[in-house]
């Protein structure tokens, strides 16, 4: 099962559709946000202007669904996100079960992050949540804790691509505990002013800027704390091409095409990448010492 995932996944990305959303796709939203955020800002801390949303919510890759990017909003009208929790356990003190009203208690607040998929498109995004390390300070890591792992929900009944076989469900992501407790790892319940639309993770999903895209797990139903490197989803599937960090590196280069440049969304032409996506001064720290051309 898995070779005949890779094949799909390796015919997908290589591909590298860059193409912008048609018109007739549409974005299926949630329930506005009870508390009103504040104006959307125009743009990131860089000046890099935000993605329209409309590409934002109709162009994206969300596998349980489908394979088309442009197909994922689409498919997402069957998929209900509620009732909802999230599980928090493993090694903790205090495992326990939120709720998305016990989420919203930690506070909500808009960051405007840059959004760079492995495949060499990116996106400027206003999220809206808070950092995971509250979360994690509330139920107490014990000191055996190295690593976190997050894994998305599994409804086959809902998302047609979980229903086919063709990979291994449901979807896994991890983060090094340090690097889930910076600042800049958040726990996202919305974007651009409201609920996350489904097609882009909701209810909550995690993101994570300086990395690719792919390790912002969407519609998170269980975070556990691990002793050991968890095997994610697409080390699994294609172990020669995606490694545990998954850092922004315009120096490494995928195996099948350059990372050095990338197209944002909405906008002509490419532009230079930047090391760990334009987060170096917050996170380049965590892995001083370690060769990053090794560590894809």
């Amino acid at each position: 099962m898995v070779g005949i995932g890779a094949l799909a996944a390796g015919a997908a990305l290589a591909a590298c559709d860059e193409s912008l959303p048609s018109e007739g796709a549409t974005a299926r939203e949630t329930e506005p946000n009870a508390a009103k955020p504040a104006p959307t800002p125009a743009s990131d801390e860089l000046g890099n202007q935000a993605t329209e949303y409309s590409a934002a919510t109709t162009f994206n890759n969300y596998y349980e669904f489908t394979t088309s990017k442009e197909g994922v909003a689409r498919l997402a009208y069957q998929f209900e996100p509620s009732p909802w929790s999230l599980q928090v356990g493993g090694l903790v003190e205090k495992p326990a079960v939120f709720t998305p009203d016990d989420l919203a208690a930690f506070g909500q607040e808009e960051r405007v992050y840059r959004m760079r998929c492995v495949e060499g498109w990116s996106m400027v995004i206003p999220w809206l949540g808070f950092p995971l390390a509250r979360l994690l300070e509330r139920v107490e890591p014990a000191s055996e804790a190295k690593f976190v792992r997050f894994e998305t929900v599994y409804r086959p009944e809902q998302m047609d691509e979980q229903s086919r076989g063709r990979f291994e469900w449901p979807y896994v992501e991890g983060l090094r505990i340090d690097e889930a407790r910076n600042d800049l790892t958040l726990l996202a319940s919305g974007m651009y002013g409201k609920a996350l639309p489904v097609q882009n993770g909701a209810p909550v999903r995690l993101v994570v800027p300086w990395k690719y895209g792919f390790k912002s797990i969407k519609s998170v139903v269980s975070i556990e704390l691990v002793a050991d490197q968890p095997t994610t989803f697409w080390m699994a599937l294609a172990p020669d091409e995606y490694g545990f960090y998954a850092n922004v590196n315009p120096d490494v280069p995928h195996p099948r095409w350059s990372q050095a440049s990338e197209r944002r969304i909405g906008e002509p032409g490419r532009r230079d990448t930047l090391m760990f996506n334009g987060y170096a001064d917050q996170v380049a720290t965590m892995y001083a010492g370690m060769d990053l051309a090794v560590y894809y």
